[in-house]
Order: structure tokens, then sequence, then C-alpha cells
């Protein structure tokens, strides 16, 4: 097998004279793997030109008649291989070229680190659950799920459902891509068929597809789920099999949210099909003993925090808009327990926009598209971010378009997207959408003044913006600037003030060595409007530097103005 390579220098090469050498050595693609080796000898860090290899091999022309040896020497490689870079050649050929009879190969070599993510991409063009599972090999990281990996690997389908039903399947356990990769590794399509009768399974079928769609991460990991069509139809329709319970109640209602207006609506459905499955989870949630559990719900925090969110919620994926038009616009907030993000839904003749041309975030929230007028189509052309890669928008940026009016139209144009698609679909340019003006601006009211999505804390957060915004001297007084202010990511039923705070910063213009601080109010259970009137009036009697506490800036600027740092640091 070969060894995991080695870390030494690069001959002091830069990375363009390292793009430059990769790109010479390949060009023209040497005939036999001995010069392949040799032109590559100068290449000696492995995780400065895996990609370099990538875009040089991608760029080779591939003529029919030559591809035959082309493979030949890809096998070659990828078998008898001596060094990393060599190897890499190989694999990305093997992405180009490769056939069903690579595939034992690949599962090995994806085994190797530094060879894994060549070797799985091969793989994924082959062989979908290979890919999937040498994925989970590869890269689980929670010891939750080894387990169930152990299974898959193993191929015991008796081990492989019993893992399955068992393994913890929250928001820090699953994300998107794990989700997915579980359900290919499975066989999850043919496990329901085998076990048609088996609500465990059923539960959790339904939680996996929740998962790929989830808004805080990359939900269009769903699209590249072949075989979610045929899951969504055998959950939907043995949903009846699951015991009426809180937790059943919220991922059947996150599946037909994902149905109605996130995700789940850009598959390739026959015609109907949707709005039949839509329909039957409708019904079935209405049913007395599915209400039942609702109205019971009590007690715990978490049990609380969920059941208002289905009151809430409930039937709003189930509701056709008062008024059809080509533009409407739905904040959806997901279940509270999966700390889901709050999202501003934009769907254009009925399909979800945002996941359709951006693959790596959800849409941004209402407190940012809505409550400060970002989709409000003004007499001057705006820019508006319509969402952000879960990471960052500095790392794998967002999703931008100009609102702009034209004469009786809203026009959005002028698109800003990073340059890749969503998974498993090639996306064309995004058109200029025109609406008419009217319609649009009415769409855009009505969304922005429906709160029936909001809970305590989240109403409570907007009611002090607003205050602060409306009476700026509030904070002015202590020489504070107002931050961000909303509902608490781990505690929903918490709001989060923040504040910046420096002397002079008033009449300054920057928040340069300004310290940031946070203040957190848990819900007391009164009503919104009198909370947020109590916090803007103890914000303008008392010093909030006495009761906030320091969040950010740095821990000298803390020490310099007296204010202990978190953590003691």
């Amino acid at each position: 097998m070969l060894p995991q390579a080695s870390r030494p220098d690069t001959g002091g090469l830069s990375r363009k004279e390292l793009t430059a050498a990769v790109r010479d050595a390949l060009t023209p693609l040497p005939g036999d793997a001995a010069t392949v080796h040799r032109r590559l000898a100068r290449l000696r860090d492995p995780h400065r030109y895996t990609n370099m290899i990538r875009l040089a091999v991608d760029a080779l022309p591939l003529p029919d008649g030559e591809r035959q040896a082309v493979r030949a020497l890809a096998r070659e490689l990828t078998r008898t291989g001596t060094t990393v870079p060599a190897v890499t050649v190989g694999l990305y050929l093997l992405v180009r070229l490769g056939e069903p009879e690579d595939i034992p190969c690949l599962c090995a070599l994806a085994t190797i680190r530094d060879l894994s993510g060549p070797a799985i991409q091969a793989l994924g063009r082959l062989d979908r659950r290979a890919e999937a599972l040498a994925s989970l090999v590869v890269r689980t990281r929670r010891q939750e799920l080894r387990p169930l990996v152990e299974a898959l690997w193993s191929q015991d389908q008796e081990a492989v459902l019993t893992q399955l039903v068992a393994f913890p399947a929250g928001s820090r356990h699953l994300g998107n891509a794990s989700a997915r990769r579980i359900a290919e590794a499975a066989r999850l399509a043919d496990l329901l068929d085998r076990h048609p009768d088996d609500p465990a399974l059923v539960a959790r079928a339904a939680r996996l597809l929740v998962r790929m769609g989830c808004g805080n991460d990359a939900p269009t990991e769903l699209l590249a789920y072949e075989d979610a069509v045929g899951v969504y139809g055998r959950v939907v329709m043995r949903a009846g099999l699951l015991p009426p319970t809180l937790a059943h109640h919220s991922t059947l209602l996150a599946l037909a949210l994902g149905l109605s207006s996130g995700v789940g609506a850009l598959l390739d459905w026959p015609p109907g099909r949707r709005d039949f499955l839509l329909a039957s989870l409708g019904r079935l949630l209405a049913e007395r003993h599915w209400a039942a559990v609702v109205d019971a719900a009590g007690g715990e925090a978490e049990e609380r925090l969920r059941a208002g969110w289905i009151r809430r919620t409930g039937r709003r994926p189930f509701e056709l808009p008062g008024v059809a038009g080509r533009l409407r616009i739905e904040v959806v907030a997901g279940d509270p327990l999966d700390r889901e993000p709050v999202e501003t839904r934009i769907l254009v003749d009925g399909r979800p926009l945002v996941p359709a041309i951006f693959s790596r975030g959800g849409a941004d929230s209402p407190e940012s598209l809505l409550e400060n007028g970002a989709l409000r189509a003004g007499p001057e052309p705006r820019e508006v971010r319509l969402a952000e890669a879960y990471c960052a928008e500095g790392c794998c940026g967002a999703l931008r378009v100009t609102i702009r009016r034209d004469g009786d139209e809203v026009v959005w144009d002028g698109w800003e997207r990073p340059s890749y698609a969503p998974r498993s679909r090639n996306v064309p340019e995004v058109p200029a959408y025109r609406f008419d003006a009217a319609a649009y601006d009415a769409e855009v009211a009505r969304a922005d003044a429906d709160r029936s999505w909001s809970w305590p804390a989240r109403t409570i957060a907007r009611l002090i913006r607003e205050g602060l915004t409306q009476r700026p001297e509030i904070l002015r007084r202590w020489d504070a600037r107002r931050g961000w202010i909303s509902s608490d990511a781990e505690e929903p039923d918490s709001t989060v003030v923040t504040f910046w705070y420096a002397p002079g910063l008033a009449a300054a213009d920057t928040l340069k060595d300004a310290l940031q601080f946070r203040w957190v109010l848990p819900d007391d259970g009164g009503p919104p409007g009198a909370q947020a009137a109590a916090v803007l009036r103890r914000l303008g009697e008392e010093d909030p530097k006495t009761y906030a506490r320091v969040c950010g800036g740095s821990p000298e600027r803390a020490a310099e103005l007296g204010f202990p740092w978190p953590g003691g640091g």
C-alpha cells in the first residue's frame, strides 16, 4: 500500500511556479507511467499541488481515439504509482475515464488521506453508494456515528437497519452531506421496500430527508440525492404508521415546509405528485390525535419551544397564498430544536429561487430583507444580498441581485454569485426577472407585515430595534452604538442585545478600538411589548455596561477600560 506522504519542502517554488510546473509536466500527457513520475519529481507537498493537478487534467484534450490508452495509463498510475503526485494524476484521469472495474481500486485509495479527495470524486462518477460509503469511512469524526459506519462497511443488512434507526440524528450530529451519504450508503429506498411496516425506519428516513435540505448548511445536498423523490413518496404514504408524538409531528412539518417552499420543491416531481404528498401530510397532521400531542405539550422547555413552533407554523405549508402571483415571499422559521435559521424564501413562479441558483446556504433573514426595506424597489437601483454561504461570505461567497424599477415593472438583474452551481445540476446563467410593480410592492408589504412566524423572543428583539431606531439618544448617552439584536441561536427563548462602547463613540464615525457587550434576556412570559418597553427603559436609565458583559473587541482594550475579558483572558 502507498505510504502516507511526508511533508518536505517544495524546492523553493512559488504557487505560480508550481502551477506552471504541473501544467508543463502534463502537457502533452506522457504515454507511460515512468515519464509521469519523472516529470512530477519536483512536486513534493501534496497539499499544495492536488488542485493544480485537477485543473491541469481537466484541461487535457482526450480525443476518442486516445481514450483507451489514457485509461490504461491512469490504471497503471493508480495501481503501481510510487508517489502521491503520480497517483493523483491517475485518479483525476479516472474521474474523466473511469469504469466500473476501477471501483475496488478507488475504494482502497480513498482510505489514504492524501488521495481520498480525488478517489472519492472518481467514485462519484461511477457508483454513488461507493462514494457515499468511502466518504463516511474517511470523513466521519463523531464517535456516535461510528457503529453505523462500521455496519455499512460490513454490509450486514440487519446491523445496518439496527444502527440506522439507533444513531443520534440531531442537528449537532448530522449535517446535510452526512445525511445524504448515509441514505445512499444504506440504500434507504431498498430498505424501506424490504421493511414497509417499520415505523422507526419511516421516522429515520423522514429525518434524513429533513437534514439533507436544512438551511444552516448546504441545503442543495437534497438535490444530489437521486432517490429523493421515491423516498419522499414512501415516507409520506407511510407516515400514518408513526405514533403521534411531538418529535414526529415536528419532523413531518419540517418535511412539508421543504416540499412547499424549500429545496424539496425543486426535485424532479411527476405532475401533481408534490401537491398530492403535501395534501396527504396536511390531512394527517390535522387529525385530532396529532393535534392533541401539541395541546398536551408543556413542562420541559424544549417541549414548549417545539410545541409553540408547531402552533405558529402548523398550517403554513398547506395553505395557498391569498392572491396568486408570480412572486411569493414566505418567511419560514424551522424547528427551534434544530437551531434552524429563519429564512426569507423567495418563490418565482412557484419555485424557490435561492436554492435553485446558490448551493452554499439558505436565504437571508427577514430582518435583512424585509424589516430594513432591502426588497423594496426604490427610484434608484439597489444591490441586495439574498443569501450568504453557511461558512461566511468571505469564504464561499454570497448571492446578490440588483433591484430596480423600470416603468410599471420591477426588475431583478445584475446577478452576482460564486462560480460553482448546486450539486448534480447544470445551472444556466440567471436571467433577469420582471414583476408587475403594483403586485410586487403589495407582496413585499404583505410579507413584511406578516409576523405570524415570529415567537416572543424574536418579537421582543424587533421591538427593541425599533425603539432604538426611533430614540438613538438612549444609547448615545452612554457612548454606545447599537449592535446585533435578535433571539439567541442556542437559546431561542432568549433575546440578545449587543452594543459597542468606547469613550467618545457617540460622536465617532468608526468602531475602531471599541468593545462589544452582550446582554441576554430570557423571556419572562409577559407580553412582548411590555418586555421590550422595560428593556428600553432600563437602557435609558442605567448604564448598560454595568449589567451587560464584554463579548468582543480585544483583551488589551478591555483591560485598559477596566472591564473583565470573557474567560478571564
